[in-house]
């Protein structure tokens, strides 16, 4: 009895355990019982003698095939005759339409199974040559925008992206705020990035270049850094070296995600990015602009390219040696970047040219006539530094890093004023270590939308303004609304006073900007946008990190904006040519320039301003306008 028991359990066990085998097991199980169904039937008919009526005894051969179109289809045994016959083929007849009706249930649930882990995104992808972008933040979609830009010229393009996220959510999202994708593919995963495993379903080992976003959240920068981790010390990664460009928030982590990445990755620190240009640009209004040309797909960019036709010139020739592109620095043999060298420094042939062009095919030296007019060249002025106020409206996590960034540009005796009415606001005020002799700090716990509030500022007074988003309190288009309000009273403010505010704002999302045109301010700088297009650049120039470092540091060369009667004579008309000649003449690259009298009709809004010039047109410059030059000082 014990025996009979235990074999019983067990029969039973294995039998669960085929069946939670899936589909293919109860195909398998329904397969076996329409057999014995079928062979049993066949040897009933063929021993028996059973037959349709008026007919010979069928043998074991034509019994199975009858039963098999009984089981296959329930109308055949309408035609049967004889009530021997009838009762077997209805048994087997009967046995046919469970097996059915269960086949197609398990069929069906089959295809919604299969469905449903399709929904989830949990298969393998399969390509080659793709960018693979780790993580969700709201700069996803200018990221997605600007590798659709770059992806033009190539083949099959692919952009895979896996997020703890659901794909039909991510999918939706994508369709809803990218627009043409042109030649681009996108693939949606979902799974957590900082797993071996799951990443593994994105096959980075045959990847062309890996982003990976600061997920929304807390703890962001922890998760970017274990992702790059697994992404590097996968056991089972290739021996190539990735192309990872990685976003960090916090300065401080950035030391530990350098050592995780090594030589594989390009760090952007975003927070750090952004508070560099808004200080830049609010001390030269429309910077913003040249620093989004030089990053967006859409225009021009920066390369890093072998040029030998330059090798073995000085690298003040080399500048003048191009026209439709902007030589700006050497990338040595060791990969170390140097903007705006000496211009006595000879290239070799090791070296390779950072230089701004519209695509690499038009990077040509030029072997026509300069036109250089050497007596439209101004002599140097200097012009001597004055203590500056400085208003900022706004408060969040960056703003410490404006404070200390501005510190290092203002002469002594400057002021700063800062209004805001965030909740650490004051203790980050307290916490700032700055030199009193060279920047003195006042603060106000204020309602920065307010007009009372404002006036009792005497905003009119100041030199600069600057108007930061809540991001650290409120939602992206909670705090734009904020932002656009504060810029609306401050427009209002400077018509009652007739007196031009010089205000530059940061704004979180892109399509707030278009909103804020109305407010006039002098310039915007969109924080979402400018790291997306970092991070795209990065991916598809691995020198691309360390040129914006070197341009955004105090230490090397950077970006500025001087009167272009400073330069060249603007009485007649004078190319570009000669510009760049008298910038040289100053330890200088010319850049481009901005009319500050055009219309801006381009619909990137650059506000006037153009880069990299052709350099041989003819072109009539006011006194207001300006050239952009990167210079040391």
């Amino acid at each position: 009895m014990k025996s009979r028991e235990d074999l019983a359990a067990r029969l039973r066990y294995e039998f669960d355990k085929s069946m939670a085998g899936g589909a293919i097991a109860l195909i398998g199980w329904l397969a076996l019982i329409s057999l014995v169904v079928i062979v049993c039937a066949g040897l009933i008919l063929a021993f028996t003698g059973i037959a349709p009526e008026g007919k010979e005894p069928l043998g074991f051969i034509e019994g199975a095939w009858e039963s098999l179109m009984r089981t296959m289809d329930a109308g055949t045994i309408g035609g049967d005759e004889g009530w021997s016959f009838r009762g077997v083929s209805f048994v087997v007849t009967m046995a046919g339409v469970f097996v059915f009706s269960a086949l197609i249930g398990v069929i069906s649930s089959g295809l919604e199974e299969k469905l449903g882990q399709l929904r989830k995104g949990r298969s393998l992808v399969l390509e080659n040559e793709h960018t693979i972008i780790l993580n969700w933040s709201p700069s996803i979609f200018d990221v997605i925008s600007e590798l659709i830009i770059a992806n033009q010229s190539r083949r099959r393009p692919r952009i895979v992206i896996m997020a703890n996220k659901d794909k039909v959510e991510m999918e939706d999202e994508i369709a809803a705020k990218v627009g043409d994708r042109k030649n681009t593919k996108i693939i949606c995963r979902s799974g957590d990035p900082t797993d071996l495993y799951d990443l593994s379903i994105v096959n980075p080992q045959t990847s062309r270049s890996i982003i990976v976003l600061s997920p929304e959240g807390e703890d962001a920068d922890s998760q970017v850094i274990k992702t790059v981790l697994a992404l590097v010390n996968d056991p089972h990664r290739r021996a190539e070296k990735y192309m990872i460009a990685a976003e960090i928030r916090e300065a401080s982590n950035a030391d530990v995600a350098r050592i995780v990445g090594g030589d594989e990755m390009q760090l952007v620190l975003a927070d750090d990015l952004i508070a560099r240009i808004v200080v830049h640009t609010s001390r030269q209004s429309g910077l913003s602009a040249v620093y989004s040309e030089l990053l967006d797909f859409d225009g021009c960019e920066i390369y890093t390219i072998d040029q030998p036709d330059i090798v073995g010139k000085s690298f003040g020739n080399a500048v003048l040696a191009y026209e439709n592109s902007t030589l700006i620095g050497l990338r040595d043999e060791s990969g170390a970047i140097n903007l705006n060298p000496n211009p006595n420094r000879v290239i070799l042939a090791s070296d390779q040219a950072v230089i701004i062009s519209e695509d690499d095919d038009s990077i040509k030296t030029w072997s026509g006539d300069m036109g250089i007019d050497k007596n439209m060249i101004r002599p140097i002025v200097k012009r001597s530094k004055s203590a500056e106020r400085t208003l900022i409206l706004g408060w969040n996590r960056r703003g410490p890093i404006i404070v200390s960034e501005l510190a290092r540009y203002v002469a002594p005796g400057s002021r700063l004023t800062i209004a805001a009415s965030t909740p650490d606001f004051e203790n980050d005020v307290a916490s700032l270590t700055l030199d009193p002799l060279n920047l003195t700090v006042e603060h106000h716990v204020i309602d920065t939308s307010s007009r009372p509030a404002l006036d009792a500022l005497d905003v009119p007074s100041y030199d600069h303004v600057l108007v930061l988003g809540y991001s650290d309190s409120m939602s992206a288009q909670s705090a734009d609304t904020r932002t656009l309000i504060t810029l609306l009273q401050l427009r209002k403010i400077g018509e009652t006073a007739a007196r031009h505010i010089s205000v530059v704002s940061e704004m979180i999302d892109v399509r707030n900007r278009e909103l804020a045109e109305v407010t006039r301010a002098e310039d915007f700088v969109v924080s979402n946008k400018l790291v997306s297009l970092m991070l795209a650049q990065a991916s598809e120039n691995a020198s691309m990190a360390a040129i914006f470092d070197e341009l955004l540091d105090e230490a090397g060369s950077e970006i500025y904006m001087r009167p272009i009667s400073d330069y060249v004579d603007v009485s007649k008309p004078v190319n570009f040519f000669t510009v760049a000649l008298s910038a040289l003449r100053r330890g200088e690259i010319a850049l481009g320039y901005r009319r500050q009298r055009s219309n801006d009709t381009d619909h990137r809004n650059l506000g006037g301003v153009v880069v990299n010039p052709p350099r041989a047109d003819l072109v009539a410059y006011a006194e207001s306008d300006m050239v952009i030059v990167l210079a040391q000082d």
